[in-house]
């Protein structure tokens, strides 16, 4: 497999080149608009609407911002795409939803399969308490990181919110509420401070008892890995937006040799 790196020279990039060399895949490109990439055997680039490589797959761990390009190669190319970047807005979704109509799409703010299978317990704990619980969600990463509540909250949070009802509200921040916790929310906290990669922790609680489930990633590999698995996915598919929640669902029910 060939695979273009956007955001290359990032420590998520040289990740995602680390398990690609790990697996056997080629890198056909890098790409990265800040960064000086120090391998002259391939490619390198400052713009992913540049490269003039062909690949199987374009993999983005950029920024948000990157959506535009990465629909404009995409379009240009043919190139199957898989965006792990997080803090989309509305409009970048829209732009990577239409892009799907016609090409495929991997779109997943956490490419670690732990953090999937997380969000797939978690809503299996809901359903069989009934739905008669709180929930909040503690999440912490290191104390570079620029986003808060992280994207992988919002996606655990968005994961238990589809089993609950439409006026569920995410709340982060209490501090200038003085109220009973009602019913249809979802509690959000944020530590920053060290060098934490990533650690979510979701309580699902009721009288008398409380549930916890956690989720905490010891290395930046794993995300790497998880892109790798994407890529063996979405380069079999048609035209359409996946996720992890679909591979998951897909590896699960696939016969056993």
């Amino acid at each position: 497999m060939k695979i273009i790196v956007n955001g290359a020279c990032g420590r998520m990039g040289k990740e995602v080149i680390a398990a690609a060399g790990r697996r056997g895949f080629e890198i056909a490109a890098a790409v990265d608009k800040f960064g000086q990439f120090d391998n002259s055997e391939i490619p390198f680039y400052t713009s992913v609407e540049e490269v003039k490589e062909k690949a199987d797959v374009v993999i983005d761990f950029t920024h948000h911002t990157a959506v535009p390009e990465i629909c404009n190669f995409v379009r240009k190319t043919g190139t199957p795409c898989i965006v792990a970047a997080t803090g989309h807005t509305e409009s970048e979704m829209a732009m990577l939803k239409s892009l799907s109509a016609e090409y495929p799409v991997f779109f997943s703010r956490n490419m670690s399969l732990g953090v999937n299978l997380l969000i797939d317990l978690c809503r299996s704990a809901y359903i069989a308490l009934g739905g008669d619980c709180d929930i909040e969600i503690i999440e912490k990463h290191h104390r570079n990181k620029l986003d808060a509540p992280s994207g992988t909250a919002l996606m655990i949070a968005e994961g238990i919110a589809e089993l609950m009802p439409e006026n569920t509200e995410f709340v982060t921040d209490r501090s200038s509420r003085r109220m009973v916790r009602p019913e249809n929310e979802i509690g959000i906290s944020a530590v920053r401070c060290g060098g934490i990669f990533g650690e979510h922790e979701v309580l699902l609680s009721r009288n008398g008892e409380t549930i916890s489930l956690k989720h905490t990633a010891e290395s930046r590999a794993l995300f790497a890995e998880g892109a790798m698995t994407a890529a063996e996915y979405i380069v079999k598919k048609g035209a359409g937006f996946y996720s992890m929640k679909q591979l998951l669902a897909e590896s699960a029910s696939a016969p056993t040799k």
